[in-house]
């Protein structure tokens, strides 16, 4: 494809950098100026918009990397009866006794993809309550009842927990 071709200066190129190269030498330098600081700079500002991405000659667009995206095919009827992290924000808690311990406040995706819960414990309208963050796989959701399950867990023992304070 004309997009990925190598854009290489042509002669008549070189023959005018040449020939303005050589007119420049004749003139007198000004101190600390180099015949070739112009040319260096203009090949460094090419070679950067080359590796960038960015365009080489007019109208030709040189991509700045390849990549390889693999895609995987899932059946979307068994993802749609799963939970909507949309539907699980600010649903209630509870224990295994069918008591209310708190309410999911966020759902974070750790740096090594795992998931976890931050529930408010105690509090009323998101004022006042206990931030705690649970390993999500620690929460049992209830298909049927539609019901979110922290086993053995007591709003006592969720408000010993470590605070969990967002960062941003």
């Amino acid at each position: 494809m004309d997009l990925y071709r190598h854009v290489r200066p042509d002669a008549a190129w070189r023959e005018t950098v040449a020939r303005n190269v050589r007119h420049q030498t004749s003139r007198p330098r000004r101190s600390g100026q180099a015949p070739w600081a112009r040319l260096h700079v203009i090949a460094l500002l090419v070679a950067g918009s080359v590796f960038a991405g960015g365009i080489a000659t007019v109208g030709v667009a040189v991509p700045a990397f390849s990549q390889v995206v693999r895609l995987l095919s899932v059946d979307v009827k068994e993802v749609a009866k799963g939970w909507r992290t949309t539907k699980l924000h600010g649903s209630t808690v509870v224990n295994d006794k069918d008591e209310k311990i708190g309410s999911i406040d966020d759902i974070i995706i750790g740096k090594e993809k795992v998931l976890f819960a931050v529930i408010q414990v105690g509090g009323f309208l998101g004022l006042g309550g206990h931030l705690i963050a649970t390993p999500f796989d620690q929460l049992k959701l209830d298909d049927e009842k539609g019901k979110i399950v922290l086993p053995g867990a007591s709003k006592e023992e969720l408000k010993k927990l470590p605070e969990f304070r967002y960062l941003i």
